[in-house]
């Protein structure tokens, strides 16, 4: 098997863990299989779960195979190395390290022979534990298993946070401390600040109907020249929808870690939201690729319309229309070539949900793309960020006393003129 079939595999295999993230599943199970698809596809003999615990500065044993509950400090021995450098070990002989705590190995019984250690890292790089693989059942840990256990411990850390969140509001004994903290962890999930690309300018704003909601937008930078951006929308408001959110944006950073085209993210994507949500739930969504050296976004769009092109130098606009279903509405058998839009100077790409064409004022008119269009017309000069503040202001002056009744979401990207 090539190395791109063998990625390939992973990326299913790795695609499939995330369903987990929709399951009402406790933290303990939803590690488990984490910790199951590890040892599966690097064929090694166990795993382990160490969680930080901030307040003591140890790393506790939460999930692991066979062992009791353990914990450590988190500076000591290579899972302790790997928690403070927040990089990946990989130790070929475990006894011939001098790192090696061979505590563990005293209290369980077992034989460390040779290990990979991968930090969990949540938003803005925090640590939230370490996952640690154990003793190869052929050979010792090679570069390709680094690979997919950097793509596995991005993923437990997803399922690791998701699960805390679920934990977090099922203690909760009041309805608004749950949606609160709910809020709090999506927000925190949105990009901290924009993506810096020579000749472009970003920016995005997210407004929930509810304290949460099912829009979601994300930007991945892919190298100095290319940027991945995410925008979607899953039906519905409230906690339910923000989870199917979150799963989307947890799936495509994976995908995008294991290499995955624009296409092949899309496509495993959806036919795993197919699998995981009920038949009545689906997710609109943009998968767009910019690539600042050609001008150029390349994207699919599932559901999600219109896609909004302003030319600046016609002051003309186009409104592409969705280039395909919906997310998890069906499997995809045949996905056409992405659209492609050339941006020129001036140029604003924007994906803008139906939160705001369809805000109707007190008289039941939409703001509609005239709406769009106008405040993008006053603002010729305005960098990305001036003209999401110009589109949200118009809005809310357009509803008036009317309360908003979807969620609401904007991403644009200018070229520079």
């Amino acid at each position: 098997m090539t190395q791109q079939a063998t990625e390939a595999k992973a990326l299913r295999r790795i695609l499939e863990v995330t369903r987990k993230l929709a399951a009402p599943f406790d933290l303990d199970t939803m590690l488990t299989e984490v910790v199951d698809v590890s040892r599966n596809l690097l064929d090694a003999d166990r795993g382990t779960v160490f969680l930080y615990d901030e307040n003591a500065d140890e790393l506790v044993v939460r999930v692991a195979t066979n062992f009791g509950s353990i914990r450590i400090p988190a500076n000591k021995g290579i899972v302790g190395e790997s928690a403070q450098t927040k990089k990946l070990i990989n130790v070929p002989d475990c006894y011939a390290d001098e790192r090696f705590n061979r505590d563990i190995d005293k209290q369980t019984g077992y034989r460390s022979r040779c290990m990979l250690t991968i930090p969990l890292l949540g938003f803005e790089d925090s640590l939230v534990g370490v996952l640690q693989i154990l003793n190869k059942n052929h050979g010792t840990f090679d570069e390709q298993d680094e690979f997919i256990a950097m793509a596995l411990a991005a993923q437990a850390a997803v399922v690791l946070h998701r699960a805390k969140i679920t934990e977090q509001i099922i203690e909760s004994e009041k309805l608004d401390r749950e949606i609160a903290v709910a809020r709090d962890v999506q927000i925190g999930t949105l990009p901290k600040q924009m993506p810096s690309i020579e000749g472009y300018g970003f920016a995005g704003a997210f407004a929930p109907t509810d304290q949460t909601g099912g829009d979601l937008y994300d930007f991945v930078p892919l190298d100095d020249q290319r940027l991945f951006l995410l925008m979607g929308d899953a039906t519905g408001h409230g906690i339910g929808p923000a989870l199917s959110a979150t799963q989307v944006r947890a799936m495509l950073r994976v995908a995008i870690r294991l290499g995955a085209s624009l296409g092949d993210a899309f496509v495993h994507i959806n036919d795993q939201l197919c699998d995981d949500l009920p038949d009545d739930r689906f997710v609109t969504g943009f998968f767009g690729l910019l690539d600042a050296s050609e001008h150029k976004v390349y994207f699919h769009s599932g559901g999600q319309g219109p896609i909004m092109h302003y030319r600046a130098g016609s002051g003309e606009y186009d409104w592409h229309p969705a280039t395909t279903f919906p997310l998890g509405y069906m499997p995809q058998t045949d996905l056409a070539e992405p659209l492609e839009v050339d941006l020129e100077p001036g140029d604003i790409l924007g994906l803008i949900s139906d939160g705001i064409y369809e805000y109707e004022n007190e008289n039941g008119v939409q703001f509609g793309q005239e709406g769009v269009a106008e405040v993008i017309d006053s603002l010729p000069d305005a960098n990305a960020e001036e003209v999401v503040t110009g589109i949200m202001q118009a809005v809310r002056q357009h509803g008036g006393s009317v309360p908003q009744a979807d969620d609401i979401t904007i991403v644009l990207a200018r070229r520079s003129r």
